[in-house]
């Protein structure tokens, strides 16, 4: 057992008695050590003022990912490197980064720039990227700024970012690695004592047999969500288990019948295998929050917390996910589907946690598509989610999977309408009205402040007749002309 946790910071292994179980990054940053480069800004990882970055080893390589200290619990970084505005500039020289944001006015007020900085940071240090506006405007998309406005930001990024990394950084990337390899040790971590603690197994079996003894405490992966439970909502958490440290946990593996991800597997590490399965899923996981959330984020996460307007479980049900969950003393597996019982309550018992889930390859024979609406593209939360599997013979649907997000207190199938699907022919519209109009029947959605009942059900009937549209190769116009129950539809 470990009582401390452990960090490298400016070449130097920082290591903490006391840390407490709601500690953030940012509060020890500003708080503790006194470095207020990083600033406080929405306190929900939004805006990106406070992204910092954290230097890992991934598959024996040495990987810089931008992080919203706001909400990145300080246990969280053990055994990582912690990367901030103060540590980029040497003996009085800029960082690259830096010196071309300063030349190309990238700066007015300041406030937000050190979280750009950061971004840029690890941008720079990223490998494979092609020079483009596109892949700058994607990776700053988690940082907000209403000064200077983004095209000089921009130009800095574009300027600077693409070419070989030449900083210290990219100079002492071997010691860099010896001293994260020195970090790393199999120990469980436990911080404080029976009422209050802090702990970061490193096994299963030290999970289950911590979570067992505490049921009711706070499972962590990514703390994109828990974050705001303690920044927004203010909640004490005094028992928290942080799931990062587990070996396997982690695990992202391929086969020819579909994807095995593990609980704690972020988006971003899932991201590629997803769109392997279908560039619709790759495309939404896109557009799951930032670089930010993506690097911290994990799809585990998404499905155990329950939320009704999650973006990965309607795309998962669609697919026919399997869940499986575990506790001290065995195992068992579910359809995601059935693991959401209520509003804020999935079916897992006293002592149980999700290990990870398997997302099923459509068949030759399976048309599958995906869409998220909301009111922002990026780093929004999906006003509708909707999720469609069709399998198709001869031109005729023979099943039917549908799920959707948003339009009831959990992620649900409808039934109705996959029922009403089937025999419809993609060729002819006139005979998917009927599963047009059973969603009717399938759900009853709320009014709330991202959008109203009848806006929801409305685009959950449009967006059928857009998956419908694109399975077949129809034309908007045709639909419109040969489909008029879509609009007559009560």
């Amino acid at each position: 057992m470990r009582e401390t946790i452990r960090f490298l910071k400016a070449g130097q292994i920082i290591e903490l008695e006391s840390v407490g179980p709601t500690e953030t990054v940012l509060d020890y940053l500003r708080l503790r050590a006194r470095q207020t480069g990083t600033k406080e800004g929405c306190g929900e990882g939004d805006c990106g003022a406070c992204t910092v970055a954290l230097g890992r080893l991934i598959d024996g390589k040495l990987v810089y990912q931008p992080v919203n200290s706001c909400i990145q619990l300080l246990a969280m970084i053990d055994g990582a490197e912690l990367v901030t505005v103060e540590d980029l500039a040497q003996d009085g020289k800029l960082h690259p980064v830096q010196q071309s944001l300063a030349e190309l006015n990238g700066s007015q007020c300041g406030f937000c720039t050190p979280g750009f900085v950061m971004s840029l940071f690890t941008l720079y240090h990223a490998k494979g990227q092609a020079r483009s506006r596109k892949a700058v405007t994607e990776w700053i998309a988690g940082n907000l700024c209403r000064c200077t406005g983004y095209r000089p930001i921009v130009d800095a990024a574009l300027q600077t970012c693409f070419d070989q990394a030449d900083d210290s950084f990219s100079w002492r990337a071997n010691e860099t690695r010896d001293r994260l390899r020195e970090l790393a040790d199999s120990r469980d971590v436990f911080i404080g004592d029976g009422d209050r603690f802090i702990a970061s197994p490193a096994s299963i079996d030290g999970l289950a047999a911590l979570y067992a003894q505490h049921p009711d405490a706070t499972l962590v992966a990514g703390a994109t969500d828990v974050g705001l439970w303690i920044t927004k909502h203010l909640r004490d958490l005094p028992k928290v288990i942080w799931l990062g440290r587990i070996e396997g946990l982690n695990r992202v593996e391929e086969t020819p019948s579909g994807v095995l991800v593990g609980a704690t597997a972020t988006y971003q590490a899932a991201e590629a295998a997803m769109a392997r399965v279908s560039p619709d899923l790759g495309e939404l996981w896109r557009r799951i929050g930032s670089k930010q959330v993506r690097a911290s984020g994990t799809v585990g996460g998404n499905i155990a917390n329950g939320s009704p307007i999650g973006d990965t479980p309607p795309a998962l049900i669609a697919l026919g996910t399997t869940l499986e969950i575990q506790k001290r003393g065995g195992s068992r597996t579910l359809d995601l589907e059935d693991f959401f019982i209520a509003y804020g309550k999935q079916d897992r018992a006293a002592g149980e946690f999700v290990t990870g889930l398997f997302v099923p390859r459509p068949a030759p024979n399976q048309i599958f598509r995906c869409y998220k609406i909301s009111k922002r593209f990026d780093q929004d939360i999906s006003s509708v989610m909707g999720a469609f599997l069709f399998t198709v013979v001869d031109g005729t649907i023979t099943e039917a999977r549908i799920a959707y997000g948003g339009m009831a207190g959990t992620p649900a199938r409808a039934k109705g309408a996959e029922t009403a699907l089937i025999g419809a022919r993609l060729d002819n519209p006139a005979t998917w009205g009927a599963g047009m109009k059973a969603l009717v029947s399938d759900y009853t959605p709320l009014s709330d402040m991202r959008a109203s009942a009848e806006y929801r059900m409305e685009t959950a009937r449009a967006l059928l007749a857009k998956a419908l549209m694109e399975s077949s190769g129809t034309s908007a116009e045709t639909l419109r002309l040969r489909m008029p129950v879509v609009e007559a539809a009560e």
